[in-house]
């Protein structure tokens, strides 16, 4: 007969894989988005977006809202419709933005940032032990005025002009001279080196300047940065160092 010592630590373990034995958890997503930002033309007052249930066996839910900048879920400037609906297996659906008149009252001059939230309902299980989650879809929205429209298709060749890095102690600081959202998504020290690990994913408001979380020196004197366009592509900004100054020498879009 083999004794067995139950201490803090193992009872911990045993109780939450007692659980998990217990409980038949189904986390995988059946709700799919079309896309994994959106943009929203201020020439229009609506846009659609196609959602799928991937399940072939059970109907889902599917309810949508809208976040400002801040996070919190608003009604304004821009609806979600249907805000609710029901997917059976297997089919695809519509899911509207629509503005109201409160659109008006956003900057003409540049973005807006809003969230699109889709979260998906299961249905409810007849198994007595089962564990059920709604998971749940974010991405970021930008609310492009109809103003900046034409300016937008000149995006890469704003950034060629006007873009500087700058070398600080702490690392460095990217300015971003432009009315639209800039989303920095990968680094590396030159054109054929290894993405840099340590680089933190940022965003950068328009016309803002902001510290990049990377060690000073990591990114040497030809840096390279990715950033994330329109149609979810990343083209890179090759930059040229002279001190603490950057600036770019070409974007290659491939």
């Amino acid at each position: 007969m083999k004794l067995v010592i139950f201490t803090k630590k193992n009872s911990l373990i045993f109780l939450t894989l007692l659980v998990i034995t217990f409980f038949e958890c189904n986390a995988f997503a059946a709700i799919a988005l079309d896309r994994t930002r959106i943009i929203f033309d201020g020439n229009s007052k609506s846009m659609s977006l196609t959602i799928t249930n991937e399940n072939k066996d059970l109907p889902f839910l599917a309810q949508g809202w809208i976040e400002d900048e801040k996070g919190k879920k608003i009604n304004n400037p821009i609806l979600v419709l249907p805000p609710l609906q029901r997917l059976e297996p297997g089919e695809s659906s519509q899911i509207a933005l629509q503005t109201t008149s409160d659109i008006n009252e956003n900057p003409k001059d540049k973005e807006s940032l809003y969230y699109f939230n889709l979260r998906e309902i299961p249905p409810k299980s007849d198994k007595i032990n089962s564990l059920q989650i709604a998971l749940q879809t974010r991405i970021k929205l930008f609310y492009r005025p109809a103003e900046l429209i034409a300016k937008s298709e000149k995006l890469t060749n704003i950034l060629k002009e006007e873009v500087v890095l700058r070398k600080i102690k702490s690392g460095y600081q990217f300015r971003n001279p432009t009315p639209f959202y800039v989303t920095l998504s990968a680094a590396a020290s030159s054109i054929n080196g290894k993405t840099i690990n340590s680089f933190y994913p940022t965003m950068i408001p328009p016309r803002e300047t902001v510290d990049l979380k990377i060690s000073a020196g990591v990114l040497g004197d030809q840096p390279v940065l990715s950033y994330i366009n329109d149609y979810g592509g990343q083209p890179k900004i090759v930059f040229n160092c002279e001190k603490e100054i950057c600036r770019v020498v070409e974007i290659i879009d491939k």
